[in-house]
């Protein structure tokens, strides 16, 4: 039976405060293709919307790290932490931080606070968040998580965060970015 990985739920995937949650889609491996995606990128507020998809990234290294919203204090930690590590990282290693929030507020929170990496949006629909297995029913936000997709578009690294108020392994990403597709496995609280 071929089950539909957008479909699957896991309850009690993650917790916040200790409260369990129920996470829609499953988890990717290292070595599965990098779903397709399209997300939103505004790269200034007095720009127009853009889309940016897999495809239009391909040949570079992918670094994306998803968060509920870059206005929480532990997701903005993380968006700091990966821009100030971002500028170590070779040209071909692009970091993108996902979240649910609106083009236009990332966009102000990435000039007002001197972010130079492309905060993206998912805002528009569920797929994203279904096909990486990081969208949160009960919130309708994406688990916090960091996925490398190599320059053949496959998941070289993933790490599913599984308290909402802890960080990510930074330097575990970013030497699976740096790598561009070594064999890494996934972060210490990964699946």
């Amino acid at each position: 039976m071929i089950v539909d990985r957008r479909s699957v739920e896991r309850s009690g995937a993650v917790t916040e405060f200790g409260r369990p949650l129920t996470v829609l889609g499953a988890t990717l491996a290292e070595g599965d293709s990098a779903p397709p995606f399209t997300l939103e990128w505004l790269p200034s507020p007095a720009d127009e919307v853009r889309e940016i998809e897999l495809s239009s990234t391909a040949g570079e290294v992918r670094l994306l790290h998803v968060v509920h919203s870059v206005d929480t204090p532990v997701c903005n930690r993380g968006l700091h932490r990966f821009d100030q590590m971002n500028t170590s990282l070779p040209d071909d290693v692009h970091v993108y931080t996902v979240s649910m929030d609106l083009p236009y507020a990332q966009a102000r929170l990435n000039r007002s606070e001197g972010v130079q990496h492309r905060a993206l949006s998912a805002h528009r629909n569920e797929d994203f968040g279904r096909d990486y297995g990081v969208l949160i029913r009960e919130w309708r936000l994406l688990q916090r998580s960091v996925f490398v997709i190599d320059r053949e578009d496959r998941i070289v690294y993933a790490e599913y965060v599984t308290d909402q108020l802890q960080e990510p392994d930074y330097e575990a990403a970013v030497a699976a970015a740096r790598g561009g597709g070594g064999t890494l496995g996934f972060g210490a609280q990964g699946v």
